[in-house]
C-alpha cells in the first residue's frame, strides 16, 4: 500500500481544532487517556484469546511501555494490545462519529455558556470517548505505527493535525499499538512548565492517573552505580557504571482484593476514575465480599452523573467479570437488570469459568445468585438514602428516576416483582408545595375523605399549574403530583394501584369526588346535561369527528372549557409520546367538556336558539375545541382557519 492521504470527517476537524488550539488548560490528562485505550486494546486481545490462543502469537505477557526520549522530543506509549487493521484505523482515528463527538462538542459549547470558563470541561474528553485525540493538545505530530494481532500487515498513521492524515503499510514485529508524540516546544526541556520527556513527570502522572490500571505500566531509567569489590564493597574513586532498569509505575493490585477498612475514599474515587473513565466522585459506592454457596466479591458504583447517551440505543450497560483477579469479560448485561444499567463495576469469583461464554453466562445459576444478591444490595441502600439522606437521595433521582420508572414500566411486560421492588423509590414534584414526594408521603398526608391519588401530565410545573382541569382540586385543597417525563403516566398505568388508592389522572375520566358539594355539583351537571341536551348533541355533531363526546363539565371553576380522554383507553400525552416515536396508532378519546357557569356557554344557547346550521354556531364550537387544544399544549390542524376566525370575532 503506498502512501495515502485522507480527510478528517468535518466533526474530528473541529475537535482537532479545539485540541490544538489549547482550550483544556489541564495538557497532562492525554497521557491519562492514551494509557486507557492502551489498557482497553489489552482487554480486547484478552478477551479474543479465550477462544483463539493463536493470536497472542506466543506472548501472553501484556504490558504498556512508555518511552520519553529528550534528545527527539518525543514521548511514545506502547502496548502488545488487540492492534488495528486499515479499516479498523480509518474508522477509529479518522472518522469520530461513534466516539459521540457532536454529543461532546455541544456539551463543551453548553458548559461554557453557562460557566463562562474552558477549564472546567477539562474532563469531557474521557467522558466522550475522544481521548485519542487529547494528544493534539501537546503535539506537533503523531504516529501511530499498529498491527493487528493474528494478521501479518502492518499500518503507519500520521498527522499534524491540520485536517488531514497520511497511512501506509509499514514493518512491526509484534502485534499492538505504538503511538509517538513529536511534542510541541512548550512540552519538552528542562525549562517546560510542562516537561513530558521527563522521567519522573511521567512516573508522577502515571502514579496520579493510572495507578489501578490492570497492566503493568513499564518505562526505562538511567541510572549510575559505584563498582564493588569481591566484598561487596563500593571502590573509592572508581567511575560510575551506567545502567538501564526497567521499573513497573503502577501498584496493579485489584482495589476490591483489599479489605473495606484499608481503603479509603479517594482510593475508591480515583479506581472509578482509572477503571470506568468517569471523571467526578461516585455518589455511592458498594464494595461486598460473600461466601457460602456462591463466593464472589462485588465492587458497584453509582456516578455522579449519568452518561450523556444513557437513554439511547448505543449505550451499553454492564459489569466487568473476572475469575479469580483474571479479567473473562467487559461488559456482562446479565448480571443486574436494565434499570440498574448506569451502575458500573465488576465482580471477580472463583466460581466463573475464564472461558465461560455469553451463552452458558445466561444460564449460569451462579451469575443469576449473584446478580440478584447485587440488586438487593443497591436497592436497600437506596432506600436507606430515601429515608436518611433525602438531599442525597434527590441528586440521584435527579440524575437517574427515569431509570427506574422505565423499569417499571418494563414490568408490564417482564414481571410485576420490579413495581414492588421499585414503587417506594419513585419522587414526583408536588402541588402541595412544588418539592418532591414519594407515593408513601402523598398517601400519608391524604385527608380521610379522598379516595384517589391525583396526577397531572405536563412539559412543567407552571404549564399543568395553569390547566383548566386543576382549578377544582385547587379550590379543594387536594395534593396533585405533577408529572413531567413522557414515561412517568407509564409508569403510573403499570403501578395502578397504591396502598389500595387508584391513581387518576386530572384529564381523564371523571374526578370521583365523594364529599357533599361535589355530589351536589355532580347533580346539578347532570340536570343542566338534560336540559340542554340538544346543544350538547349539536355541539358534537359540528365538531363531526374531531370528539368522542361532548360534556357539561364539573370540574370547570373559571375557564370556558377543557379537553379530557376517556378513562379507559390512552391519555391526550399519551398519544402525543406515542407520536413523537411516530406510532400513530394509540389516539386519544377525545371528550370536550364545557363549563356551564361561564358567559360562552350563555353565548353558544343563544346562538344555538338562532339555528344550529348557523356558520357562528359552527365557528363557536371549531374555536372553543381549538382553545381546549392549546390550553392541552396540542397544534391545532388548521392554525391559519384558528387565526381568521379569530379575527373575524374581534371584527364584529
Amino acid at each position: 500500500m503506498a502512501k495515502e492521504t485522507h480527510e478528517f470527517q468535518a466533526e474530528t476537524k473541529q475537535l482537532l481544532n479545539l485540541m490544538i488550539h489549547s482550550i483544556y488548560t489541564n495538557h497532562e490528562i492525554f497521557l491519562r487517556e492514551l494509557i486507557s485505550n492502551a489498557s482497553d486494546a489489552i482487554d480486547k486481545l484478552h478477551f479474543a484469546s479465550l477462544t483463539d490462543k493463536s493470536i497472542l502469537e506466543g506472548n501472553e505477557d501484556y504490558e504498556i511501555f512508555l518511552i520519553p526520549d529528550k534528545d527527539s522530543h518525543t514521548l511514545t506509549i506502547s502496548d502488545n494490545g488487540i492492534g488495528m487493521n486499515k479499516e479498523e484505523i480509518v474508522e477509529n482515528l479518522g472518522t469520530i462519529a461513534k466516539s459521540g463527538t457532536k454529543a461532546f462538542l455541544e456539551q463543551l459549547k453548553k458548559e461554557k455558556e453557562n460557566a463562562g470558563n474552558a477549564d472546567i470541561s477539562d474532563n469531557l474528553i474521557g467522558q466522550f470517548g475522544v481521548g485519542f485525540y487529547s494528544a493534539f493538545m501537546v503535539a506537533e505530530k503523531v504516529t501511530v505505527v499498529t498491527r493487528k494481532a493474528g494478521e501479518k500487515e502492518a499500518v503507519r498513521w500520521e498527522s499534524t493535525g491540520d485536517g488531514s492524515y497520511t497511512m501506509e503499510e509499514c514493518e512491526k514485529e509484534t502485534r499492538g499499538t505504538t503511538i509517538t508524540i513529536t511534542l510541541g516546544k512548550d512540552f519538552y526541556g528542562d525549562s517546560a512548565e510542562e516537561n513530558f520527556t521527563d522521567n519522573w513527570n511521567i512516573q508522577n502522572l502515571v502514579k496520579k492517573y493510572s495507578d489501578y490500571v490492570r497492566y503493568p505500566i513499564k518505562m526505562n531509567f538511567e541510572t549510575e552505580e559505584t563498582p564493588r569489590d569481591e566484598e561487596g564493597k563500593e571502590i573509592e574513586g572508581a567511575e560510575k557504571i551506567k545502567k538501564t532498569e526497567v521499573r513497573t509505575l503502577n501498584s496493579m493490585q485489584p482495589l476490591w482484593t483489599k479489605n473495606k477498612s484499608d481503603i479509603s475514599k479517594e482510593e475508591y474515587s480515583k479506581f472509578l476514575k482509572t477503571q470506568f473513565h468517569e471523571w467526578e466522585e461516585p455518589m455511592e459506592v458498594f464494595h461486598n465480599k460473600a461466601e457460602g454457596t456462591v463466593e464472589y466479591t462485588s465492587l458497584l458504583y453509582i456516578p455522579a452523573k449519568a452518561p450523556f447517551n444513557l437513554y439511547h440505543t448505543d449505550y451499553e450497560p454492564g459489569i466487568q467479570l473476572y475469575s479469580r483477579h483474571v479479567f473473562i469479560m467487559d461488559k456482562c448485561k446479565d448480571l443486574l437488570p436494565d434499570y440498574l444499567g448506569f451502575v458500573k463495576g465488576l465482580v471477580d469469583s472463583p466460581d466463573l469459568s475464564l472461558n465461560i461464554s455469553r451463552e452458558l453466562l445466561q444460564q449460569s445459576r451462579e451469575l443469576k445468585t449473584i446478580g440478584k444478591n447485587m440488586e438487593k444490595t443497591i436497592l436497600k441502600s437506596l432506600e436507606r438514602k430515601l429515608s436518611k439522606d433525602r438531599e442525597g437521595y434527590e441528586k440521584f433521582w435527579a440524575e437517574f428516576g427515569k431509570s427506574l420508572k422505565i423499569g417499571i414500566y418494563n414490568s408490564m411486560f417482564t414481571g410485576n416483582d420490579i413495581i414492588n421492588k421499585l414503587k417506594e423509590l419513585l419522587l414526583f414534584v408536588s402541588s402541595k408545595d412544588g418539592k418532591n414526594v414519594s407515593l408513601k408521603e402523598y398517601v400519608e398526608r391524604m385527608p380521610e375523605s379522598q379516595k384517589k391519588i391525583y396526577y397531572a401530565t405536563g412539559t412543567d410545573q407552571a404549564t399543568i399549574e395553569k390547566l383548566p382541569q386543576m382549578e377544582l382540586l385547587k379550590e379543594k385543597g387536594l395534593e396533585v403530583l405533577y408529572l413531567l417525563d413522557p414515561v412517568d403516566e407509564f409508569a403510573i398505568e403499570a403501578i395502578r394501584t397504591y396502598a389500595d388508592k387508584e391513581f387518576q389522572s386530572i384529564s381523564r375520566g371523571d374526578l370521583d369526588l365523594d364529599d357533599a358539594e361535589s355530589q351536589e355539583v355532580k347533580k346539578e351537571t347532570e340536570e343542566l346535561a338534560k336540559t340542554n341536551d340538544d346543544l350538547i348533541k349539536d355541539i358534537k355533531e359540528a365538531l363531526a369527528d374531531k370528539v368522542a363526546e361532548v360534556k357539561i363539565s364539573a370540574r370547570l371553576k373559571s375557564s370556558a372549557v377543557c379537553l379530557v380522554a376517556d378513562a379507559q383507553g390512552p391519555s391526550l400525552s399519551m398519544e402525543h409520546t406515542f407520536a413523537a416515536m411516530d406510532n400513530h396508532m394509540f389516539k386519544a378519546k377525545r371528550i370536550l367538556e364545557i363549563n356551564p357557569h361561564h358567559a360562552l356557554f350563555t353565548r353558544l344557547q343563544g346562538l344555538h336558539s338562532a339555528g344550529k346550521d348557523s356558520q357562528d354556531f359552527k365557528d363557536y364550537c371549531d374555536l372553543l375545541y381549538t382553545q381546549a387544544l392549546i390550553i392541552e399544549g396540542i397544534m391545532p390542524e388548521n392554525p391559519v382557519d384558528f387565526a381568521n376566525k379569530i379575527a373575524e370575532l374581534m371584527a364584529k
